[in-house]
């Protein structure tokens, strides 16, 4: 039996670096803490035993629906915020027509959108994005037919045509609502939520998997700084990092405008933009006042070492 399957059948542990646990088809069930402890329920998915546990401090980094905070800062409906966006992301079988295999390529209505980035080790990822006013609804049906449905039946040209085909067929596929996590306090007591599970910038911000990694690397940090006093160190944490998350929340709202137009106005100012850093002296304008602009000194900041 290979490791993967042992993992599935078992929901083993396994040993990494040091004294770290890895438990494999475990999840949280139950999250009570005290002044000098938290305790843990653990449910095996597998077979169905739990196990009670007690850990000096628990960080939930379990994405955008989190059960880590949902167990222990309430429901997603009073965290989440909506931006009425549905993302499919997906591989495809190989180039589309018209496009080279190390092209990548645009296309944008109002509303909605595809993108097609190239790798060199693997065919394009496929990225389409479209407004929704009723974004429980696009979860009423399958994906496919939501898509087609926001794309329209009718003549959608080659490119969009096979990038929709391939979506029938595709082996992994990321159908969600586009939404951001919005919290007064990222940390209660002796839990605390670092990534998606705790700000959740959306793909349309660049920065999610970067703000993740720092915002981990900076907690490590903090904890270090202040051996034996987790309140202090949660609490400088956060208050280092919560200026750059909340600028990288509201460029991720604003950047949306790049991704996905919501008019012929955006559309137009988008088209002129993209003229305009073909031209080397309005290239080279634009790009200085991006250097200069808020967004990139903070894309730009070594959080783990401010």
């Amino acid at each position: 039996m290979d490791d993967a399957a042992w993992r599935h059948r078992t929901g083993g542990l396994r040993q990494a670096a040091g004294d770290v646990d890895i438990r494999y088809s475990t999840v949280p069930a139950r999250i009570k803490q005290d002044a000098e402890g938290v305790d843990v329920t653990l449910a095996n998915t597998v077979d169905g035993t739990s196990v009670t546990e007690r850990f000096d401090l628990v960080v939930g980094a379990d994405g955008l629906r989190s059960t880590v905070r949902q167990l222990a800062f309430g429901p997603h409906e009073k965290l989440l915020r909506r931006l009425n966006y549905i993302v499919a992301a997906y591989q495809l079988r190989g180039p589309v027509s018209d496009v080279a295999s190390d092209d990548g390529a645009i296309l944008l209505e109002p509303d909605r959108s595809m993108w097609i980035f190239p790798f060199a080790d693997h065919p394009p990822t496929v990225l389409l994005s479209y407004r929704t006013d009723d974004v429980d609804a696009e979860f009423s049906a399958s994906p496919t037919e939501r898509v087609r449905a926001a794309f329209g039946r009718g003549p959608t040209g080659r490119a969009l045509g096979e990038a929709l085909d391939a979506l029938e067929s595709a082996d992994d596929l990321l159908f969600d609502s586009v939404e951001q996590v919005h919290m007064d306090r990222w940390h209660r007591g002796r839990v605390v939520l670092v990534g998606d599970s705790a700000w959740c910038v959306t793909l349309y911000a660049g920065m999610g998997a970067s703000a993740g990694l720092a915002g981990a690397d900076l907690l490590g940090t903090m904890l270090d700084s202040h051996p034996g006093n987790v309140g202090r160190a949660l609490a400088e944490w956060e208050h280092v990092l919560r200026p750059y998350v909340e600028h990288y929340q509201h460029n991720g709202a604003q950047q949306r405008k790049f991704f996905v137009p919501a008019n012929r106005l955006q559309l137009a100012i988008r088209k002129v933009m993209t003229k305009g850093m073909r031209t080397p002296v309005t290239s080279r304008v634009i790009r200085r006042l991006q250097a200069k602009s808020k967004t990139a000194r903070f894309k730009e900041m070594d959080i783990a070492r401010a």
